[in-house]
């Protein structure tokens, strides 16, 4: 018999095994939200460092609450910030096991305004 996954790392995998297929050696910028923080980090799977990452928690975060729309834009534009200076132009978006929408849409639009193509 098998591991039993939970229904979110199951659909975590599923993203990260898609992602694999299209990223062709770009780092994947990783995003990990919970009830009161969201983080985004850039990752280079091939030799298991972050290159780049920020979270509501950073010393640089302005801003109030870390569970809103507004701290993830402040957070994609950040994240986008710290990778353009470590020289990443290009990544792979990897949403985990979350839907495409409002914080974890708004952390990418403002990550790709901040100068990252994805």
């Amino acid at each position: 018999m098998g591991i039993k996954l939970s229904t979110e790392a199951r659909r975590a995998s599923r993203v990260r095994r898609q992602l694999k297929k299209v990223a062709n050696g770009r780092p994947r910028l990783s995003v990990y939200r919970s009830s009161q923080n969201i983080y985004a980090q850039v990752i280079d799977d091939a030799a298991g460092h972050t290159l780049a990452s920020a979270s509501t928690l950073d010393k640089d975060f302005k801003g109030g609450k870390g569970s809103n729309v507004e701290a993830a834009q402040a957070i994609g534009k950040l994240v986008a910030e710290r990778a353009s200076k470590a020289g990443i132009k290009e990544v792979v978006f990897d949403r985990g096991s979350y839907i495409y929408h409002g914080r974890v849409k708004a952390l990418a639009e403002a990550a790709r305004e901040g100068g990252l193509s994805f």
